[in-house]
C-alpha cells in the first residue's frame, strides 16, 4: 500500500495523465471536425489567458519587495535560466546548422530559453529546507523576464530560417494571452487575494487541464498528419540523452558558482533547484505563441516534456535525501 501511494503522488499523477493524453490522441485523436461539437483550440486559448490571469492573481508583490536585496543569489539563478541554458545548447549551434539534426538542435534550445518553474521550484526547495522566500521571488520573476527573453531568444532563430510566424502577430498573441492577463491580475490581486488563497488547489488543477488539453492537441495534429515519421526513435533517445544531460550539466555549474560566491547551504539548494527548473506551462503556452509550424509542434514539445518528467522524479527523490541529510548532520559541506 505505501509503494502504491508513493508512485501515486500528485506529480506522478500528472505524468501518467500526460502519457495518458498522448494514448489517447494516438487511439481517438482530436479531428477539425469534432469543432462544431467544441471547440478545443478556443478553449486552449481562453485557457491560456486565464494561467496567465490565475499568475497575476497569485503573485505576492509584498514577497516580492521583500526579498529583493537577495540580488545576487537573485543574479546567479536568472543567469543561469536565461544565459547558462541557452549558451550551453548554443555552443553546438555551429556542428548542427547545416545538418539534418538543427530542428532537433532548435528545439532543445527552445527548453533552454524557457523560464523556470513556479510551483514545483518552490516546493522542492521548502522539501530540501532552502531558502523559500527567495524560492519565490525567482520563481515568480522568471516568468516575467521570460516573456520577453523567450520570445527574444527564439527570434535569432526562428525569423533567420523563415520558420516563425509573423513578428507583429507574435508580439499581439504575447500582449493579450500573456502579459495583459499578468497586468490585470496584479491589479486585481488586492480584490481577489483571499479568492485566490481559498480556492489555490482547484487553481492548480485548471493549470494542468489546460497543458494536458495542449498535449492532446499538438499529438492529436501529430499522429493525423503523420508526424512521428520524421521524430523516429533515434532522435527520441537523442532528445531524452541531451535534455537529462543538459539538466546535471547547469546544476553542477550553479552548485560551483553558488559556492565560489560563498553563498548559505540555504542559498546553494534554492540556486540550484531554481535555476535548473524549465516550465512546462510555459514550454506549452509559447509553443502557441512563437509561430512554430503546426508540423514541428510535437519535436518542441518532447523534450520539454521529457525534461518536465525529469527534473519533477529527479528533483522530488533529491529534495527529500537532502531534507534528511541536512537534519542528521545539520548542514555539512557536501550536503549536495
Amino acid at each position: 500500500m505505501k509503494l502504491i501511494t508513493k508512485i501515486f503522488t500528485k506529480q506522478n499523477t500528472f505524468l501518467f495523465l500526460l502519457i495518458a493524453m498522448v494514448l489517447m490522441a494516438k487511439l481517438i485523436p482530436f479531428k477539425e471536425s469534432y469543432n462544431k461539437f467544441f471547440n478545443l483550440s478556443g478553449f486552449i486559448d481562453w485557457g491560456i489567458a486565464g494561467i496567465f490571469l490565475l499568475y497575476g492573481l497569485k503573485l505576492n508583490l509584498k514577497e516580492v519587495v521583500k526579498d529583493v536585496s537577495n540580488w545576487k543569489l537573485h543574479l546567479l539563478i536568472q543567469s543561469g535560466t536565461f544565459i547558462i541554458f541557452p549558451l550551453l545548447v548554443l555552443i553546438f549551434y555551429p556542428f548542427v546548422r547545416d545538418s539534418q539534426y538543427y530542428n532537433i538542435w532548435l528545439s532543445v534550445f527552445f527548453l533552454a530559453s524557457l523560464p523556470s518553474t513556479v510551483s514545483s521550484s518552490v516546493v522542492m526547495v521548502s522539501i530540501a529546507k532552502g531558502n523559500v522566500t527567495s524560492a519565490i521571488f525567482n520563481a515568480s520573476i522568471s516568468g516575467i523576464i521570460g516573456i520577453v527573453m523567450t520570445p527574444l531568444l527564439m527570434s535569432f532563430f526562428l525569423t533567420s530560417n523563415g520558420q516563425g510566424g509573423n513578428q507583429t502577430e507574435i508580439i499581439e498573441q504575447l500582449l493579450l494571452k500573456v502579459l495583459l492577463p499578468i497586468i490585470l491580475g496584479i491589479l486585481l490581486n488586492p480584490v481577489f487575494k483571499k479568492w485566490v488563497t481559498k480556492y489555490s488547489s482547484i487553481i492548480a488543477e485548471f493549470d494542468r487541464l489546460i497543458i494536458l488539453l495542449i498535449v492532446y492537441e499538438s499529438f492529436s495534429s501529430a499522429f493525423i498528419e503523420n508526424i512521428f515519421a520524421s521524430v523516429p526513435s533515434l532522435v527520441f533517445v537523442i532528445l531524452a540523452l541531451s535534455v537529462i544531460f543538459l539538466f546535471f550539466l547547469v546544476y553542477e555549474i550553479l552548485k560551483f558558482l553558488a559556492k565560489k560566491m560563498n553563498f548559505k547551504p540555504k542559498e546553494i539548494i534554492t540556486a540550484t533547484f531554481c535555476g535548473s527548473k524549465k516550465s512546462l506551462v510555459h514550454g506549452s503556452l509559447f509553443l502557441l505563441v512563437l509561430g512554430i509550424p503546426d508540423e514541428q509542434k510535437v519535436l518542441f514539445l518532447l523534450p520539454v516534456m521529457i525534461y518536465h518528467s525529469f527534473q519533477l522524479f529527479y528533483v522530488s527523490w533529491l529534495a527529500n535525501k537532502i531534507s534528511k541529510r541536512i537534519e542528521i548532520t545539520a548542514f555539512p559541506n557536501n550536503y549536495i
